[in-house]
């Protein structure tokens, strides 16, 4: 009895009510997500970040701060920028600044975290990556860098003039149903465990880390770096951890460092860029959340703590909330579980034709082929993207609970392998 009490009186209402708040905040994110998406072609911006200099480092970090990519996602896309032709210390610039923000997350801190956390997350993350870039450049300057690649010609030659109102489903697709589908797992896990410290762990938990900042930014940089944390869902534990006690500069640790690095971005930024961008970039994460964490709790912690919704309070009674936050967690729940399920209707192994009446999956030359690396909606896009266009391939199909690709079309395995490397990817073989 008492265990449903605090489950239904205290968990589930402060998690209703972290969602309702995010809420439109992250629609109108996805919107602008899909909107870059699909209306910036990159061929605007790869012959700015070729050279290994500031100008570079500069636009790369200024083209990856409103991309809502995350940091799983923005691993195959730096690469493929490198393979390209930008320089190292661009490619790690994009590294950083893409995942550690982006217009949704921007629009959800400033729902829960206020106006000051929301206009000084992008320019640490800025300010960030434009260090790690300097210092990659300066680190692998005795390197020799590759020619630029013709990213501009095989764009123009692959891409089909579209019409406006594909474009506009595009934006729409990509937006409300890739995104969605890209930040549901981690916006849970956030919002559960945002929701969880609310309602459970004491309000003055950690009032005594106050007193001792550093020490407190320190051990949040040493937990947040190597952990897989998404930019939006890290707002809400943010967001709950403050109110329970540590730092904002702390909590600006968790949106920086969270976000922009991980076990698996260290191990792709070694083997593909080297140990000497590899410590350049960690460096540089470390540095950047450590100094603006300082700033924040030695000049503005007040101001930071005045701003934070709701004001001085731990449990979030929702009397603030109105219509659109009501309508807006609706559509986005409606969202969420449309990108969830969405996929689940074809299964590995099953004829990917099943409508077709008489179809033979080994006459329509249909492969499993398995790749490691895939973590969300933009690995999948980046991986049917690489393969599409390949002579012989007629369509394409991620599964990336499964971790497979289905293949229609005569295509050899060598070609294939190549592709998925050349997008980030580690081709496993075909699955039987």
């Amino acid at each position: 009895m008492f265990v449903q009490e605090v489950i239904f009186e205290k968990f589930l209402p402060q998690l209703g009510v972290l969602f309702a708040e995010m809420a439109p905040f992250l629609l109108l994110g996805f919107l602008l997500a899909g909107i870059i998406h699909v209306w910036i072609p990159n061929r605007l911006y790869i012959p700015k970040i070729a050279k290994p200099n500031l100008k570079s480092v500069v636009w790369a970090a200024l083209f990856g701060v409103p991309l809502p990519i995350c940091s799983c996602g923005v691993i195959p896309t730096a690469i493929v920028l490198r393979r390209e032709g930008a320089s190292k210390g661009a490619s790690v610039s994009f590294l950083i600044s893409t995942p550690a923000t982006g217009l949704d997350s921007i629009l959800a801190t400033y729902s829960l975290l206020g106006g000051p956390f929301a206009l000084l997350r992008p320019i640490a993350a800025f300010a960030t990556a434009i260090f790690g870039g300097v210092l990659t450049n300066f680190a692998t300057r005795k390197e020799k860098e590759i020619p630029i690649a013709l990213a501009q010609a095989q764009e123009c030659k692959t891409e089909k003039t579209k019409t406006f109102a594909k474009k506009m489903a595009e934006t729409a697709k990509y937006g409300f149903v890739e995104m969605v589908g890209n930040v549901s797992k981690w916006l849970c896990i956030g919002l559960v465990l945002g929701a969880l410290i609310a309602a459970f762990v004491p309000n003055d938990f950690f009032l005594v880390l106050r007193e001792h900042s550093l020490l407190c930014m320190l051990a949040v940089l040493l937990l947040a770096m190597p952990m897989y944390t998404c930019a939006t869902g890290s707002i809400p534990l943010a967001l709950a951890l403050v109110a329970k006690g540590i730092t904002p500069g702390a909590a600006l640790v968790l949106l920086m460092a969270g976000p922009a690095t991980s076990i698996a971005s260290m191990l792709v930024v070694g083997k593909n860029f080297g140990r000497r961008a590899l410590v350049a970039y960690l460096v540089s994460i470390a540095f950047g959340a450590m100094a603006f964490g300082f700033i924040v709790d030695t000049f503005f912690m007040d101001l930071f703590l005045e701003n934070m919704i709701p004001q001085g309070s731990a449990e979030f009674s929702g009397h603030h909330l109105g219509l659109v936050n009501y309508i807006g967690a609706v559509l986005l729940l409606a969202l969420m579980i449309f990108s969830k399920w969405r996929g689940k209707f074809m299964k590995h192994g099953d004829c990917c034709h099943r409508s077709q009446k008489g179809c033979d999956c080994e006459m329509q030359m249909v492969k499993f082929y398995r790749v490691e690396g895939m973590r969300c909606n933009h690995c999948k896009m980046s991986v049917e993207n690489a393969l599409k266009n390949l002579d012989g391939v007629e369509s394409v199909a991620v599964d990336l609970s499964k971790k497979s690709v289905a293949v229609k079309g005569k295509i050899d395995e060598a070609v294939l392998k190549s592709a998925i490397e050349k997008a980030g990817f580690e081709f496993a073989g075909e699955m039987k």
